[in-house]
């Protein structure tokens, strides 16, 4: 039953007996106001429980991310005999035992859950144990394109077999050789998955990308002890180099703080302070963008902590205009966007979206997804194979909208439905646990109606 326009409940959950979904109303707001202190940051915190799984010694994360995503990272490390627990009474206060480069071989199949990264990532450090493993997920993950890792680790020695180059992956761990590689995608994940084999291989592997990607893999390794080279879009690493274990607090997560800019910048008069948010030079071209749309933002509070640097951001609305984003951007951005295309019809001159195709086989093709949820609140959209276009100046209604069994798409459109005209509904909502799972409480103490 849907909530009546008196409601005083900004969100309300609608969780029906002989349904596998939930459901989340999002009702119209004035203000976003306040401040908040985010999860860690999803790139890093898998990069960590890795790199911490394969140091000598212990290591103490704080702050690990609460996703299911890093959840799934933790399980899969904890099915191939690495020890950790959580501390402090703390579901984000993990100590991981190291193992010193060599893991035990899995009594059962490492489940990824809904994760690419878990399954990408790790696969570069399985391919070069003395075993053989079998890495599978979810309805979602079992779609995605797995031959960019394929390729380039079976030249490196490993032997994996795949459905159609996709999961399941069973992976017959070798002695791994060094490669040269040119990456034919611009991917992080794909960039981690080999910096991680080569660090286990024979010799100096070099991998070249197309375009600059995150370095979050660069950073984690040197932070637990690794020397890398880089020079311009070509990092190299040589193998056989131990790890030390670390005690550090990830960064609060810049891809959940996308959410809450994206919603103060729809409002004027928006205040807004994130706390010890990630300020990754790799991450915070959307800092950026959002000033080039109209949101005012200043840095106060930046450090360095193992690489990585940290800020706090102080946020205000203002007027939007629009933007274009492509190439570089594009890559920078590719997590953003959702968001950003889920704002752009509130925008003066709207938002270009291009050369960004691999957005069509993330959780969701996130193209044709954004595109029908934003035609579904009566927006017009341009969908292109390799992006959209979407015209600014437009008035949104309230509707019914589909999560798609994406986490981005599911939190993007609740932003998009703050300035609706009337109630919007989104089915499958819980998905957004796979990222934040206390996303929409976080999200309603901000806003003031």
């Amino acid at each position: 039953m849907r909530t009546g326009q008196h409601d005083p409940f900004p969100f309300r959950y609608i969780d029906p007996r002989m349904k596998s979904e939930s459901e989340v109303i999002v009702r119209p707001a004035r203000h976003v106001r306040g401040g908040v202190s985010l999860p860690g940051d999803k790139s890093i915190s898998h990069r960590y429980a890795m790199l911490a799984a394969l140091a000598d010694g212990p290591s103490r994360l704080e702050n690990y991310s609460t996703g299911a995503d890093c959840a799934s990272t933790l399980g899969c490390l904890r099915s191939l005999g690495v020890k950790w627990e959580r501390r402090d009474g703390s579901d984000n206060v993990i100590e991981v035992q190291g193992t010193g480069l060599s893991l035990t071989a899995p009594s059962k199949r490492l489940d990824c859950g809904n994760s690419g990264s878990t399954i990408r990532m790790l696969t570069g450090i399985v391919a070069a144990q003395k075993f053989a493993s079998e890495m599978a997920g979810d309805e979602s993950l079992s779609r995605r394109p797995m031959e960019r890792v394929i390729t380039p680790l079976t030249a490196m020695g490993a032997q994996i077999t795949s459905q159609n180059s996709r999961p399941p992956l069973r992976i017959t761990g070798a002695e791994l050789r060094s490669i040269d590689y040119k990456m034919p995608v611009a991917s992080a994940q794909v960039k981690t998955c080999l910096l991680f084999a080569g660090l286990l291989a024979d010799g100096e592997t070099r991998i070249q990308e197309p375009l600059r990607t995150r370095d979050h893999g660069e950073v984690a390794l040197r932070a637990f002890g690794a020397h890398l080279e880089r020079k311009g879009n070509e990092v190299r690493i040589r193998g056989g180099q131990r790890l030390r274990g670390i005690d550090v607090r990830v960064p609060g997560d810049l891809s959940s703080a996308a959410f809450f800019l994206c919603a103060a910048a729809l409002f004027p008069g928006s205040q807004l302070t994130i706390t010890s948010l990630l300020m990754n030079p790799t991450r915070a071209r959307l800092l950026d963008i959002l000033m080039q749309i109209g949101l005012r933002i200043s840095v106060t509070q930046l450090e360095e902590i193992h690489g990585e640097l940290v800020g706090t951001l102080q946020v205000a609305g203002g007027k939007l205009k629009g933007a274009t984003i492509a190439g570089a951007d594009t890559a920078a951005l590719i997590d953003e966007i959702p968001v950003l295309a889920a704002i752009a019809p509130y925008m003066e001159q709207g938002i270009e979206v291009r050369d960004a195709k691999e957005l069509r086989v993330k959780e969701s093709d996130r193209i044709a997804s954004i595109a029908t949820n934003l035609r579904a609140l009566g927006a017009k959209v341009e969908e292109r194979e390799d992006g959209l276009k979407i015209p600014g100046g437009q008035s949104l209604r309230g509707a019914e909208l589909e999560s798609f069994d994406d986490h981005r798409i599911a939190m993007a459109f609740s932003i998009a439905a703050l300035r609706a005209h009337g109630e919007t509904l989104i089915r499958g909502s819980e998905c957004a646990a796979i990222s934040y799972p206390a996303f929409f409480s976080t999200l309603e103490g901000l806003i003031e109606r």
